[in-house]
């Protein structure tokens, strides 16, 4: 297993929130619900805090000192909270996400002024960091590396997870010298060529595996098969902002100095501490030259453009799929989704170049899935008018034939609203080929009586292959 020489081996660690899974909903919520909690002493402020966390679903029955860990998750991470004297009150985050609802601004904020060491994580590990002479931003450097491989390699580059931890993370070469990003990508690339083995094992790459999330979540980060992350080439702004950012929390600089004056001077927490609240009011500043504000047209895409890189990224996912299916590894939902959706998008993209309206690839976006709006895909036919599409995608070692598949309720509505516009593309992947079955107007068909539906949570759909629509060309 790879680990990085021990001379530059480090750890890095964060909080990571218990409610993570569903962490979109709860910062959603517990932003709108600090935001009306006036300022108060720490101590009232913390038990309105608490009762809001309470009001959660599902958190009702929690013990307290589960309730404790989420509000201090919630303020240590993501600075919703802030101090003044002996008085708590709501941050400025908190109050911007409670206004404006813009989660991915939010992420990008976070994201812009997160780094090691900072009073996210406890005094004693702010101490370790400063011993090591840690000084790092995550966001920033992924990116800056990612675009050094764009440029060496001379097309789309890509970081995996495990990547991420054992070769950033865990590196003090890059977490404390700082080296060049070029450089970092190169040992990257290397250790790929070499076929070097790395521990995957979730426990070792959470901490990276939780930024690269959150990179996701603010749209910097783009990914086809959930084991490979792009730069969300449509974010392109906001990716150099991030690059040539000199944003520094210097609360701690004068330790630094005073270790390096004297390497035996051993810093105290106190002084550590002094920093905290600090720190609280640097990351809930107001940011007066860097707008976040979500670009809605950039979010909704997908983050492929529509250069000649576009077939290798999808090709490379395919490889992917291949591999895992040869090996008989298990292959999550959510991956098999972004695969299936991945593959349609540069389908309708290569559709609407051969039909001559290339103009309009652009305006194919992906509808991200906490809209729920009953499809996958907003894609267009070549008159411009919309073509509504929800993905349904199969993966199995031999080819089958699917005569079923469900849709939610909110799907259902849809298609029946959208009638002739709304399309079921039907994908069967396997590892001798995948194959493309498309159904127009599912609602339509229902009431003559060509599909079956039985009604569930939403609808469950029997047809026959041969009169309910028909296979296409996978023209990705």
């Amino acid at each position: 297993m790879y680990t990085p020489p021990q001379e530059y081996m480090i750890r890095l660690h964060h909080i990571r929130p218990r409610f993570k899974s569903d962490i979109e909903n709860v910062l959603v919520y517990m932003a709108s619900e600090i935001a009306k909690i006036p300022s108060k002493k720490r101590k009232q402020f913390a038990n309105d805090v608490n009762e809001a966390v309470r009001r959660y679903p599902g958190n009702s029955n929690l013990p307290i000192k589960t309730i404790n860990n989420w509000r201090t998750e919630i303020s240590a991470l993501f600075g919703f909270i802030e101090r003044d004297g002996e008085d708590d009150l709501c941050g400025l985050r908190a109050s911007e996400l409670a206004e404006t609802g813009d989660l991915v601004r939010l992420f990008k904020t976070f994201l812009y002024t997160f780094q090691y060491p900072g009073a996210h994580i406890k005094a004693e590990k702010i101490k370790e960091l400063i011993v090591s002479g840690v000084k790092f931003k995550p966001a920033q450097r992924i990116l800056q590396i990612l675009k050094a491989g764009e440029k060496i390699s001379g097309s789309r580059a890509y970081l995996a997870k495990h990547e991420v931890c054992h070769m950033i993370f865990n590196d003090l070469r890059v977490v404390r010298e700082n080296e060049p990003p070029e450089k970092t990508w190169e040992r990257i690339f290397q250790n790929r060529a070499d076929n070097v083995v790395y521990n995957k094992k979730g426990d070792v790459t959470r901490y990276a595996g939780d930024i690269i999330d959150y990179m996701l979540a603010a749209n910097l980060l783009v990914t086809y098969d959930s084991k490979k992350y792009y730069i969300n080439s449509l974010e392109e702004e906001t990716v150099q902002k991030f690059i040539l950012s000199t944003e520094w929390f210097g609360g701690y600089d004068s330790v630094y100095e005073k270790l390096e004056n004297n390497s035996d001077c051993e810093p105290s927490l106190d002084e550590i501490n002094a920093q905290k609240d600090d720190w609280f009011y640097y990351v809930n500043r107001g940011l007066l030259d860097t707008d976040f504000s979500t670009d809605v047209i950039a979010f909704l895409s997908d983050g492929i453009g529509a250069d000649s890189t576009d077939g290798e990224v999808v090709s490379d996912s395919a490889k992917y799929f291949k591999e895992l299916l040869e090996s008989g590894a298990e292959i999550s939902t959510k991956e098999i989704g972004d695969f299936g959706e991945a593959l349609v998008i540069a389908h309708e993209k290569a559709r609407l170049i051969k039909e001559g309206a290339d103009h309009l690839i652009h305006l194919i976006t992906r509808v991200p899935t906490p809209f729920a709006i009953g499809y996958d895909i907003n894609s267009r036919e070549v008159d411009e008018r919309h073509r509504f599409i929800e993905v349904k995608t199969t993966i199995s070692s031999k080819p089958i034939q699917q005569r079923s598949f469900r849709l939610t309720r909110n799907e259902w509505n849809s298609a029946e609203t959208s009638r002739g516009q709304y399309f079921i593309y039907r994908l069967m992947v396997s590892k001798e080929q995948i194959k493309l079955y498309i159904i127009s107007d599912p609602v339509g068909l229902y009431k003559r009586d060509i599909i079956s539906m039985a009604p569930t949570e939403g609808a469950a759909i029997t047809f026959n292959p041969d009169t309910a629509g028909s296979y296409e060309e996978l023209l990705s």
